[in-house]
């Protein structure tokens, strides 16, 4: 395999791809964490305008991969895809510098100024929505032994894996915490401009390592460039409307015996059950393309489930953020800690706690349950879930009792609540925890269960869950908003943070998130998964 040495099992090329999706998501979060003060600040948007406006972009961007991963998987090969991808990405993240830059001499003032601010986000958006699922599969192409056949039972290359998918989850962690900790502190302390505009030399150099390493990348045959699997996508919504209509299946009698003849010349486990190719070279035939839908459309409910996390996971970026400048922030007479400073609290668990994960946690599971793999991917993400529940329980109570020291004392709208900004820090830590049990169960769930010859889609699956988890947080604020705000009370998300009503607004989170953790434990009782079938289907 291209790629050379190894490093604890990956090779040097999966490396290389770590570190560069670790500096892309340093040029993401440089931009997005801070982005609701900037709003705020800069662009004079209310609290909860500039909540839906960060959720909305976010959930935008998250979404986009799923419309790009087909054309991705049946059109263009990763590396192209990257490079085009990342063009866009550089173009989009220049014009946001650009715009900080002309409103230090001229403060916007026009729809003209903010419509150019959203266009360049959404450029960020677009050249994201191809870069990254992309990039993750390049990185999972590199591994020594991919897994080509689902009934394959190989213990090593699932551990690989596991592998891969936590340190690729590491290394972007590393990116973002690095992104929130520097840019949040450059962008309050010495401006917008440079704020802005590390971000985009940061994705700048990451492009230029990716081209580097293009000598030492492994590329796999892409057959999926010729079989189309987008074409048939649609080919497959054919026939299942056929076979709703006719109500069974004929097979031609003069080919009855040519039927006979092929299933008994088949290999117990079809060597090319990963492609789109049947034994003959031809294209699979409509019954097998039929299977391959139903696998995708049977990921729906659990990928429905995981929308509540997604919605929280919103939280630090927005309303934490806003909850964290009315508090005490001073380390001494002179500095404040920058409230977005704090979601690094997030990413730096996970950098601490990840390799624990592996060493000690397994292990122990593994004893307790006598099962070698220690816990399912299914349970995993279940964990996280049910620590996203106590974080937002502890974030409710923590904003209960800052509402009701600025009440007994008084404090003026403009005065911060004699509270130390790290009584959040709990909150924010769990809802790391659970990062390392739901996003990396997530990204190791939806890239076993699609078909092999779609893992661009695989990945874009996994991030569309936080972009619809960013609209539907918006749906949220504002059903919220409406509802609490009418009949002239004082909203939820009022901008005199004294009044608002935040604490509740966690409880209902914690609510609506226990309530999926109950569905989606039910689902995973009934839900079999998609290898497991074809290793019983084909493999016997």
């Amino acid at each position: 395999m291209a790629g050379g040495g190894r490093t604890q099992g990956l090779s040097r090329s999966c490396i290389l791809l770590m570190v560069i999706a670790g500096m892309e998501r340093f040029a993401f979060k440089g931009v997005a964490s801070n982005l609701v003060t900037y709003l705020t600040d800069v662009v004079k948007m209310s609290n909860s305008s500039a909540a839906k406006t960060v959720n909305s972009w976010c959930g935008f961007t998250s979404m986009l991969p799923l419309l790009v991963a087909p054309l991705a998987d049946s059109f263009w090969d990763r590396y192209s895809t990257i490079l085009t991808s990342s063009f866009l990405y550089v173009l989009g993240l220049g014009a946001v510098a650009s715009t900080a830059w002309l409103w230090t001499w001229t403060p916007p003032s026009n729809t003209s100024s903010s419509a150019f601010l959203f266009w360049s986000l959404c450029l960020i958006s677009l050249g994201q929505g191809a870069y990254n699922p992309s990039l993750q599969a390049l990185g999972a192409d590199q591994l020594d032994h991919d897994e080509e056949l689902p009934c394959s039972k190989d213990d090593k290359s699932s551990k690989k894996k596991s592998l891969f998918f936590q340190w690729w989850y590491f290394g972007i962690c590393t990116g973002s915490l690095l992104g929130v900790i520097l840019m949040s502190y450059i962008q309050d302390t010495f401006g917008w401009v440079l704020g802005f505009a590390i971000p985009m030399f940061s994705m700048v150099i990451s492009v230029a390592f990716f081209t580097c390493g293009s000598r030492i990348y492994a590329y796999k045959p892409d057959r999926t460039i010729n079989s189309k699997p987008s074409p048939n996508i649609l080919q497959v919504i054919k026939v299942t409307a056929s076979k709703l209509i006719n109500r069974r299946i004929t097979l031609p009698n003069d080919k009855s015996d040519v039927v006979e003849l092929e299933l008994q010349e088949k290999p117990l486990c079809d060597q090319k059950l990963g492609s789109n190719e049947g034994l003959d070279g031809k294209p699979k035939n409509d019954t097998y393309l039929l299977e391959n839908a139903k696998i995708v459309v049977r990921l729906l409910p659990i990928w429905t489930m995981l929308l509540i996390f997604a919605v929280i996971f919103q939280q630090p970026a927005t309303f934490f953020t806003k909850q964290g400048m009315t508090m005490k922030r001073n380390i001494g007479r002179n500095f404040k800690i920058p409230p977005a400073t704090l979601q690094s609290a997030i990413t730096l668990s996970i950098i601490l706690l990840m390799p624990l994960y592996d060493k000690v946690l397994i292990p122990i599971i593994q004893m307790v349950t006598r099962n070698k793999q220690g816990i399912s991917v299914m349970q995993r993400m279940g964990v996280g879930m049910f620590l996203s529940i106590i974080a937002m329980i502890i974030a409710a109570a923590v904003e209960t009792k800052r509402l009701e020291i600025g009440r007994k004392i008084g404090v003026l709208e403009s005065e911060t609540v004699p509270l130390s900004i790290f009584w959040l820090l709990p909150q924010y830590v769990l809802l790391g925890i659970s990062d390392i049990f739901t996003v990396v169960g997530m990204q190791e769930f939806f890239y076993n269960e699609v078909p092999v010859r779609m893992r661009t889609m695989g990945f874009a699956l996994y991030t569309s869950v936080f972009g619809v988890g960013s609209f539907l947080s918006a749906l949220m604020i504002s059903v919220v908003e409406g509802f609490t705000s009418s009949e002239g009370r004082q909203s939820w998300f009022s901008d005199d943070m004294r009044e608002d009503g935040l604490d509740k607004y966690y409880w209902l989170l914690a609510l609506a998130s226990a309530l999926s953790l109950l569905l989606y434990t039910i689902l995973c009782k009934c839900y079999k998964s998609s290898r497991s079938e074809l290793e019983n289907g084909n493999c016997k």
